[in-house]
C-alpha cells in the first residue's frame, strides 16, 4: 500500500501555485468531497471520531481538526502518502462514506501538495480574504434539447486578485431529475423544460444560476394594467420567455368573488353582486370597475376583521391559561392597528418594545406567545424576516448566511426580556454560546455585536425595519403575495435564502423596495396586486399552461380557509353557526382565541396558532382528508342543511319555485347565475313528486357546498 502511494504521488500532477493556502484551496477540497456536509464530518458531533465545520465555516477549527489532532496520523509530514485524508476517502483504507477522492485528480493533487509543502495554515492577517463569487452564465435561456452548457465560477478576494475555481465549487441542481451536472467539468444539460435553478457553492457563499428551457415559443398576449406596470411587466416576461400562453381574464362574477374573499373572507352580498354587476351599464370600462370595487373593499369594516385575523395567525395569538384577558387586548390592538392602517414597521416595532402588564398592553402579549430566548429569536426571525435562523443554533445555517452568532447573539437580545403577566426588559440574562462554552454577545444577524451599553430590544427593531435589513420588506410583501395570487413568489414564505431563490427575484425586491417606499402600507401592497392584470386572469387553463403552477399564467385556485369556509357555509344556508358562548351570528373570522369550541373548526382543520400557521395540511390531516369524509357524510352540513330554519325554508315559505331557488342559492354560493345547462340538469333531478321535493333540495344545497367551485376561492 505504502508503494503505492508513493508511486501515485509520484504521478500526480503538480500545482503551478507556489502555494497552497489552507482555507482557500484545501476547505474547497473537503466540500467538493463532501467531507464536511451535515450528513458527514461537518454533522453536529461529527462522524468517526473526527469532526468538520459545516461547510468549512470555521477553517481554523478544520484545520485543528485535520493537522493537530491524531499526532499527525490525518496528516502525516514525514509520509503524506499515509496520511488519513487522503487515504480514507480514495478507499485506500476502509472508509464509512465511500469513495469520495479520485487519488488522480487535481483535488488529491492538491490535497497532497499542501502535505507535502508542511500541511501550514496562512496567518489571517497576511492572507487576501475571499469576498465574492460569480459564476457565469447566471442566467441562461437554452433551446437546443440537446445543448451541454459549461459553467464558470470565478472567486475575487479582498486584494482585488481573482481565480478561476470552477473545479472547487460545487454544482447541486435544484431538481436533479430535470438538470444533469457533471461535478468534474461543470457542464450542465437540462433535461425537461420549465425554469429550474442550479446551486453554486463556494467556501462561504453560495450563488443560485438560473436555467430556462421554453416550452415553446408562443407569445405572452396579457395586458399589463395601468395600476400595476412593474408585476405584469415582470410575470409576462417570464412567461414569455418560457413560451406559456395566458389566461384570458376571469369574468365579473369570478373576479367579484374572488377579490371578496381575498380581500374580506366573505362571499359578495346579494347587495354587493347587484351593485357591482349593474355597474357594467354605466361603465363598461373593466379596470376602472374593478378599481372601485377593490378600494371599496379595503376600506370595508370586513377587511380590517378578516386581515386581523390574517395577521393574528401570523402572530400565533392564542389564549394561554390565566391570561384570556390578555389575548383579548392583543387581539384589540391588532385590530386597531388594522382599522387604522398602521404601518406594518409601527406594529411590528410596537411589539418589540412592547412591556409592562399584559392584562392591559395588548402588544406585550408578544412576549408571552414562545418560550425562552432562542424560542424568541427563532419565532422573530422567521416571522419578521422570513429567515429559518434556528438552522444556525447547532453549526453555521448549512444553505444560509446566518452562523451561529447570528442566533445565539439574537437570542442573547431576548435573553434580556423577563416573560410573565408583566412583561419586563432587565439588564441581565444571557444564553451560552454552545461553541465557546461562553455568554453569547449579542448581535444584529449579519450585522454588528452590541455593547451592553446598548438597547438591544430597540437596536434590533431600528435594525429589522432598516434599509440595511433587505428581509423585512420582502418577507411580509412575499406572505401578501401568496394570501392574493395562491403561492408565494418564495416558498415556503419562511425560508427566504440565497440557495431557494423567488421564482421572480426582480418582482420581490421591486414589491419590496415599493412596499418600503409607501411606509409599509399593507392595503397598498394588497390593492396593487389585486389591479394587476396577472391576479385579474381566469382559472380556466388553456392548452399549453394546463401544468403551470408557479408562473401564473392563470390562477391558481386555494382552498377556503376554516374561518372562511364556517361562514361562507352560514351565509349560504343563513343559519349561524355557534361558537362556544359567544353571541349567535358570531363570525369565526373574529373569533379572538382559536381553541373556541367549535366542531366545524375542528373538522375544518383550523390552526390552533401555538406553532406556525404556515406548514402545509396533510391530506390525512384535519382539513384535509378529514375535512372531505364530513363535507360528504358527516353531521357538519347534513343537521343543517335539513334544519326547519334559513334560506331553503324561507324560500320554500314563500312558495318560490324550484328555478328559482336554484337560482338563488347559485348566485349566494358561486356568485354567478346558474348557467342554462346546469339550469335543465336541476329541472330534470327536481322533477320529482311534491312529497320528495323537500328532500331532494337538501341533496342539491349539499351538492353546492361540498363541490370544488364552492371550497375554492378561484
Amino acid at each position: 500500500m505504502l508503494i503505492w502511494w508513493m508511486l501515485l504521488a509520484a504521478m500526480l500532477p503538480v500545482e503551478s501555485d507556489a502555494r497552497i493556502d489552507f482555507d482557500h484551496d484545501v476547505i474547497p477540497v473537503l466540500t467538493k468531497a463532501g467531507c464536511n456536509t451535515g450528513a458527514c464530518h461537518g454533522a453536529a458531533i461529527g462522524r468517526g471520531g473526527f469532526k468538520l465545520s459545516l461547510y468549512g465555516s470555521d477553517p481554523a477549527a478544520d484545520y485543528r481538526a485535520m493537522a493537530l489532532e491524531l499526532k499527525g496520523r490525518r496528516v502525516n509530514l514525514l509520509e503524506p502518502e499515509q496520511s488519513l485524508v487522503l487515504m480514507k476517502p480514495a478507499e485506500a483504507m476502509e472508509h464509512g462514506g465511500g469513495f469520495r477522492l479520485d487519488p488522480e485528480s487535481a483535488a488529491a493533487a492538491r490535497l497532497t501538495r499542501w502535505i507535502q509543502m508542511g500541511a501550514l495554515r496562512s496567518d489571517s492577517a497576511s492572507r487576501a480574504q475571499f469576498s465574492r463569487l460569480q459564476v457565469s452564465p447566471s442566467s441562461i435561456v437554452i433551446r437546443d434539447p440537446d445543448e451541454r452548457l459549461n459553467l464558470k465560477a470565478v472567486a475575487y478576494f479582498s486584494d482585488g486578485s481573482f481565480q478561476d475555481v470552477t473545479r472547487q465549487t460545487v454544482f447541486t441542481p435544484e431538481d436533479s431529475a430535470a438538470v444533469e451536472v457533471d461535478p468534474q467539468t461543470a457542464s450542465v444539460r437540462v433535461l425537461r423544460n420549465g425554469r429550474h435553478i442550479v446551486i453554486a457553492r463556494y467556501l462561504s457563499q453560495v450563488i443560485p444560476v438560473e436555467l430556462i428551457k421554453p416550452f415553446n415559443d408562443q407569445p405572452v398576449n396579457g395586458t399589463a394594467g395601468d395600476q400595476a406596470p412593474f408585476i405584469d411587466q415582470s410575470v409576462n416576461q417570464l412567461l414569455a420567455t418560457l413560451g406559456i400562453p395566458v389566461s384570458a381574464h376571469a369574468d365579473d362574477d369570478a373576479f367579484l368573488r374572488r377579490v371578496t374573499l381575498d380581500l374580506t373572507g366573505k362571499l359578495p352580498d346579494s347587495e354587493s353582486m347587484r351593485r357591482f354587476l349593474d355597474g357594467r351599464k354605466l361603465d363598461g370600462h373593466e379596470s376602472e370597475r374593478r378599481s372601485k370595487l377593490i378600494d371599496g373593499l379595503l376600506i370595508s369594516e370586513a377587511f380590517t376583521e378578516y386581515w386581523t385575523l390574517r395577521l393574528a395567525k401570523l402572530l400565533r395569538i392564542h389564549a394561554q391559561p390565566g391570561n384570556e384577558n390578555g389575548t383579548q387586548r392583543y387581539h384589540q390592538w391588532l385590530k386597531r392597528q388594522v382599522a387604522e392602517n398602521a404601518g406594518y414597521d409601527v406594529i411590528v416595532k410596537d411589539l418589540l418594545n412592547a412591556k409592562g402588564d399584559t392584562q392591559q398592553i395588548g402588544p406585550a402579549n408578544f412576549y408571552r406567545t414562545v418560550g425562552g430566548p432562542r424560542e424568541q429569536a427563532e419565532f422573530a426571525s422567521e416571522l419578521f424576516m422570513g429567515s429559518r435562523l434556528r438552522c444556525a443554533n447547532c453549526h453555521d445555517h448549512p444553505l444560509d448566511r446566518w452562523t451561529q452568532d447570528d442566533y445565539h447573539g439574537l437570542a442573547a437580545i431576548f435573553a434580556k426580556v423577563r416573560p410573565g403577566q408583566v412583561v419586563e426588559v432587565l439588564d441581565e440574562g444571557q444564553v451560552i454560546h454552545p461553541k465557546t462554552g461562553k455568554k453569547a454577545i449579542m448581535r444584529i444577524p449579519g450585522s454588528h455585536f452590541l455593547d451592553e451599553s446598548d438597547e438591544p430590544l430597540n437596536a434590533f427593531a431600528d435594525w429589522l425595519v432598516s434599509n440595511e435589513n433587505p428581509y423585512f420588506a420582502r418577507a411580509i410583501v412575499n406572505r401578501l403575495w401568496k394570501s392574493m395570487m395562491g403561492r408565494g413568489l418564495v416558498e415556503p414564505a419562511d425560508d427566504l435564502r440565497a440557495t431557494n431563490p423567488a421564482t421572480h427575484p426582480k418582482l420581490l425586491r421591486r414589491l419590496a423596495d415599493d412596499f418600503t417606499e409607501h411606509g409599509f402600507d399593507l392595503r397598498h401592497t394588497l390593492r396593487l396586486i389585486a389591479a394587476s392584470d396577472a391576479y385579474a386572469r381566469s382559472s380556466h387553463s388553456m392548452s399549453g399552461n394546463e401544468s403551470d403552477t408557479r408562473y401564473y399564467s392563470h390562477r391558481i385556485g386555494q382552498p377556503l380557509e376554516p374561518e372562511v369556509l364556517a361562514d361562507a357555509i352560514s351565509d349560504v344556508l343563513e343559519i349561524p353557526e355557534l361558537y362556544g358562548a359567544n353571541p349567535e351570528g358570531t363570525r369565526a373570522v373574529t373569533l379572538v382565541n382559536p381553541q373556541t369550541k367549535s366542531q366545524t373548526l375542528d373538522v375544518f382543520g383550523r390552526c390552533s396558532r401555538v406553532e406556525s400557521c404556515e406548514k402545509p395540511m396533510s391530506v390525512n390531516s384535519a382539513g384535509g382528508l378529514t375535512l372531505k369524509l364530513h363535507l360528504l357524510n358527516g353531521p357538519v352540513l347534513n343537521r343543517r342543511i335539513a334544519s326547519r330554519k334559513g334560506r331553503l325554508s324561507r324560500l320554500l315559505a314563500a312558495g318560490q319555485t324550484d328555478d328559482v331557488i336554484v337560482e338563488e342559492f347559485y348566485r349566494a354560493a358561486f356568485s354567478r347565475p346558474v348557467t342554462e345547462g346546469e339550469a335543465e340538469f336541476w329541472s330534470r333531478q327536481l322533477n320529482r313528486s311534491n312529497s320528495e321535493r323537500r328532500k331532494l333540495l337538501e341533496d342539491f344545497v349539499w351538492s353546492l357546498l361540498t363541490c370544488s367551485e364552492f371550497v375554492t376561492n378561484h
